[in-house]
């Protein structure tokens, strides 16, 4: 894939970064939204940044003034699908996945059945229902997923809450604790944690960018795990064979398509020595700092974070969101 430098020439009319928001992850949303800002500007490019928490009732008006939004946000809110649902039908162009795909992806239970359906392994699951007696239900999740056993929200980003338990009563503790938000359980699969990011081009072919595996204390590439430093060692590209490489281009690949993702996303999963690649989840709006994972799969592909920004930008150019 060629990706041209941004040229101030090509816009008429300042770019928005949306960022900030109300979610568990607004630090994560500043720190691209600060970041990509400040590339913009570098390039010449006038830029309006965007605090969606903070500019909330003047978000329209001030997006009636912009060219394009980049999307440098992530969570509830702006990961889900309302965002982008705003933005279409306010008919402002912006970057990543459209209205499905940022709505299916973020609920995490309906991302995995549409992955499966393609051929993808994904780990057993099950919701966790709400109400139930928690002694009941942890034996009712044992039975389907075994011990230990990943619970965690259906709709966050980042690992946020997630946790990882290793006996039945445990898990009825994590059920009573989760109770209010809606949550599900996954067999926990052993192996190495590995991240793949894809760049689409305006013409729908798929950029699968070199993967980047994780070495994390504790062996759960949790939310700790990801904002503390001397917790996780990155490795990119990979230390695969290149049989596993393939497995993981082709899963990454077969969940973009499958869940309609626009311009660029990244995939989650676990390497097992019996299983291979197991696909965890998607990330529609990766993070956009530059020593966040996809820039790091950008510049082992070659990529500069400014060229990799260029190609973001560029995705709210085309149509192909008015697809599902």
């Amino acid at each position: 894939m060629k990706i041209d430098s941004l040229d101030a020439r090509e816009f008429s009319a300042p770019v928005a970064v949306v960022t900030g928001g109300w979610s568990r992850e607004r630090d994560r949303a500043l720190l691209s939204g600060t970041t990509a800002a400040e590339a913009l500007r570098g390039l010449g490019i006038e830029v309006r940044v965007l605090d969606l928490w903070k500019d909330r009732e003047t978000l329209t008006a001030e997006l009636s003034e912009v060219e394009l939004a980049l999307l440098a946000i992530a969570g509830r809110g702006a990961e889900d699908g309302r965002l982008q649902g705003l933005l279409e039908s306010i008919g402002v162009p912006y970057t990543g996945s459209g209205v499905f795909a940022s709505a299916v992806g973020m609920h995490k239970v309906t991302a995995k059945d549409l992955v499966a359906a393609c051929g993808v392994r994904v780990p057993a699951g099950t919701v966790v229902v709400p109400g139930a007696l928690p002694e009941i239900e942890a034996r009712r999740i044992e039975g389907v997923c075994g011990l230990p056993v990943i619970v965690k929200p259906v709709s966050e980003g980042g690992s946020i809450g997630l946790a990882l338990v290793r006996s039945r009563e445990e898990l009825a503790t994590a059920v009573r604790e989760g109770e209010g938000v809606p949550m599900m359980a996954e067999e926990y699969v052993e192996g190495r944690s590995v991240s793949v990011g894809i760049l689409q081009d305006r013409d729908g072919g798929l950029e699968i960018l070199p993967p980047l595996e994780t070495d994390t204390a504790g062996g759960v590439y949790s939310y700790s795990a990801k904002r503390q430093q001397g917790l996780t060692t990155y490795h990119c590209p990979a230390r695969f064979s290149d049989e596993v490489l393939s497995d993981l281009e082709i899963a990454a690949r077969r969940a973009h398509l499958a869940l309609h993702c626009h311009g660029y996303s990244r995939h989650d999963f676990v390497v097992s020595a019996e299983r291979g690649a197991v696909w965890l989840e998607v990330n529609t709006l990766p993070g956009l700092s530059r020593e966040g994972n996809l820039a790091r799969m950008a510049n082992a592909a070659g990529f500069s974070y400014e060229q990799l920004l260029a190609h973001i930008v560029r995705t709210a150019r085309t149509d192909r969101r008015v697809q599902p």
